[in-house]
């Protein structure tokens, strides 16, 4: 397979072939017409002035006059009766034959002048005749004069020569110029190819240039459009890779987490069940009390699903809301007691002040009991809570958590894994921040490492 520019190359060189044969052959036949009719009317015009001569001569001495003229003009001319006998002949009379039927005495005799170009056998030589009809004491006559074609043929062929000569140049020229720009063109077409080579190899951003012509131009632009929609792509394509990595990680942690929140109360469960199974011989207080070791354990199952099971509604937007004016100290006392039994020796300070919201009291005293739980699980100290008129305050003076947690720590499933700070399934500020949001709330917290962390809502 052809590259363009040897293509375009051999297309114009057959183009540049055809064209100057043809040129050549068109103004070959053309000149030549023009040049036999140039020496048509230079014969015609001789004749004439013979024939003046002629009129005022007398025919005896005709032979003498036409000898002499076809000297001087380097021609031959001939005088034929109406019989066409050739009366004198600038060259040898004694060769010359009958005329009558010769092709420009027959036109001659009818229209008045005629030529025509033959082979003379005489002369062995090609002429071109003109001859013309006159009148001499009433008796009919024909002038005839002729030229060597060959003569005529020499002048034109140095003719043809120039314009030959002249169009080959302007050919040569036009040739080199149209392979120059088959050159650039072959140029343009490498960069486009080198362009859609490195596309297909490494779809980085690419650019491509071109100004030569406006087709170009354009072309560039298209696969430069192209370029930047497969960049893009493979951009989108490399977030959504991404993605689906970081999705299975948390798929991962989901496991681990679930496997590991469900791992303790059901090994719990187990073991106090297999044990009063197997040994019928216990008190009944400790029995009582591993019954309640299973009763409190199958409890924080329940509430590990319920907290999944509102995670997901949360998610996706399934949970109703039901707005109640309530009283917000009351909400944080009655949340605070029920987290002292747990915690019984932690002190929760909560600064009275009567505020009353629109709220879902069931959704908010899980978001405050949230909060309240993390500030004593990772806190040895006592909690604060201050109810303001537009944000309640959680705060506790523990480990604290770190600027890379706190960007993270409220998406789901998210767990911290520095300073020993866990947010148990990752679920709990989800849950919190979706349904602060579900409320039109938000969430601010203020964290400093080995200090502590102050969890506000605004409303």
């Amino acid at each position: 397979m052809l590259k363009i520019h040897k293509l375009f190359f051999r297309s114009f060189l057959a183009i540049f072939l055809v064209t100057i044969f043809t040129i050549t052959f068109v103004v070959y036949f053309w000149a030549k017409n023009l040049y036999l009719e140039d020496t048509k009317l230079n014969l015609s015009q001789n004749m004439d002035s013979l024939l003046i001569l002629l009129k005022q001569s007398d025919l005896d001495h005709i032979q003498e006059i036409i000898k002499d003229l076809g000297a001087k003009l380097n021609l031959r001319v001939s005088v034929i009766d109406q019989n066409g006998n050739v009366i004198a002949e600038s060259e040898n009379l004694e060769l010359t034959e009958n005329h009558l039927y010769r092709e420009e005495i027959i036109n001659a005799n009818k229209y008045g002048q005629a030529s025509s170009v033959r082979f003379s056998k005489s002369l062995q030589k090609e002429l071109l005749y003109v001859a013309k009809k006159f009148e001499i004491d009433n008796k009919i006559y024909f002038i005839r004069m002729s030229a060597f074609t060959d003569k005529i043929f020499d002048n034109f062929k140095k003719l043809i020569f120039e314009i030959f000569i002249y169009i080959l140049f302007f050919l040569l020229i036009s040739f080199f110029i149209s392979y120059l720009l088959s050159l650039k063109i072959k140029k343009e077409m490498d960069l486009i190819l080198n362009f859609l080579i490195n596309l297909t190899k490494n779809r980085v951003q690419l650019n491509l240039k071109s100004s030569f012509t406006f087709e170009f131009f354009k072309i560039a632009k298209l696969l430069n459009k192209v370029a930047h929609k497969l960049s893009k792509q493979d951009q989108i394509k490399a977030k959504h890779t991404a993605k689906l990595k970081l999705a299975n990680r948390q798929k991962d942690e989901i496991i681990s987490s679930l496997s590991h929140e469900f791992k303790n109360p059901i090994a719990i469960i187990s073991g106090y069940s297999q044990t009063l199974i197997e040994n019928e011989n216990l008190t009944q207080d400790i029995k009582l009390k591993f019954l309640n070791k299973i009763h409190s354990n199958s409890i924080k199952l329940s509430q590990i699903i319920d907290k999944l099971r509102l995670s997901l509604r949360l998610q996706e937007k399934k949970q109703d809301l039901i707005k109640t004016k309530i009283n917000l100290y009351n909400l944080v006392e009655n949340c605070a007691s029920d987290l002292k039994i747990k915690y019984k020796n932690r002190e929760i300070n909560i600064t009275k002040n009567e505020v009353f919201i629109d709220a879902d009291e069931t959704l908010f005293s899980i978001v405050i009991s949230n909060i309240i739980e993390n500030a004593l699980k990772y806190s040895s100290n006592n909690i604060d809570i201050k109810i303001e008129k537009n944000y309640l305050s959680i705060t506790d003076y523990g480990i604290g958590i770190s600027k890379e947690d706190l960007e993270q720590i409220d998406k789901k499933f998210y767990r911290a894994s520095s300073n020993d700070w866990n947010n148990s399934l990752g679920l709990g500020l989800f849950i919190v921040k979706s349904i602060l949001r579900l409320h039109n709330f938000e969430l601010e917290i203020i964290s400093t490492v080995n200090k502590g962390s102050t969890f506000r809502i605004h409303y």
